[in-house]
């Protein structure tokens, strides 16, 4: 590793609003993205990068790395951020999102993007990719652990299921799925497009050991990975609770906002509460 873990929750949380506003930037720059998702998943990533991947952005492939899957391809922006903030390519390119021949695409590419271990963006795909990751680790008696995040709405793919019960049948103990738990999907509230609950049944159902957390307190998703390393027994799936939407006064918990840029108006008032709440986590 060539980067010092960032251990102070404070800290974390500070990292987690600038990247909002970082993606804010890009979204409006291009006039096209993910800010629901991308807010919603913003301590998830943070905490996960800058505090538990063991991961070297001067040498991406590192055959002992930690794998990180996004499973929920459309929140490339705010992991785009967050691999800029390590120094896997300059922070300069974050400008470019969805340009014609850029590195950053509007769904996550490993052929372009150093850092990204997957090309995500047909949901259900990205956990059966982990799972792989996980049973190669397994067989090759590797230590390095893998983790996956999943969208909400995205357990509404059957693969995702076929992919949960191989997992648990193969006691993938190293393997850690992340439901970015924030109850909207593209056509409106989850619970309306296809109600899946009760999702923490379901998943033990499938074998898996379930861990629930506040996906927008810093220490509680710290807590939650700790359990999740700790237990031997199979695969873990932490249900990270969130806000689509969040910092954003008109855009929380709303479907529209799923994959909608900003005009010039709605983007000042963004900004405007980002920022507030940026001095006031400092």
């Amino acid at each position: 590793m060539v980067f010092q873990k960032i251990e102070c929750t404070n800290k974390l949380a500070e990292l987690a609003q600038k990247v909002r506003i970082d993606v804010l930037e890009m979204v409006y720059g291009a006039q096209s993205g993910h800010l629901g998702g991308s807010f919603s998943a913003a301590e998830i990533l943070v905490t996960l990068y800058y505090n538990r991947l063991n991961v070297d952005p001067e040498n991406p492939s590192w055959p002992d790395r930690d794998r990180f899957v996004l499973a929920k391809g459309h929140a490339a922006p705010a992991l785009y951020v967050v691999l800029a903030g390590l120094g896997f390519f300059p922070r300069e390119e974050l400008a470019s999102l969805r340009q014609t021949g850029c590195i950053l695409q509007g769904h996550p590419d490993m052929r372009k993007t150093p850092g990204v271990e997957m090309s995500t963006g047909s949901l259900g795909q990205g956990l059966s990719t982990a799972v792989g990751m996980a049973l190669a680790a397994q067989l090759d008696g590797k230590d390095y652990r893998v983790w996956v995040l999943l969208g909400d709405g995205e357990l509404n793919e059957g693969q995702v299921w076929e992919a949960a019960a191989f997992a648990a049948g193969r006691g993938l103990s190293n393997l850690t799925a992340i439901v970015d738990y924030n109850k909207v999907q593209l056509d409106g509230p989850t619970v309306e497009v296809l109600p899946m609950e009760p999702v923490a049944d379901k998943w033990r159902a499938f074998g898996w050991h379930v861990v629930e957390a506040d996906g927008h307190c810093v220490k509680d998703l710290l807590r939650a990975y700790d359990e999740a390393v700790a237990y031997n027994g199979g695969p873990t799936v932490i249900l990270a609770h969130t806000v689509k939407g969040k910092g954003v006064s008109f855009m929380e918990g709303q479907a529209a906002w799923h994959g909608a840029a900003p005009n010039a108006q709605q983007y000042e008032q963004a900004m405007k509460e980002l920022r507030r709440d940026l001095e006031c986590s400092r």
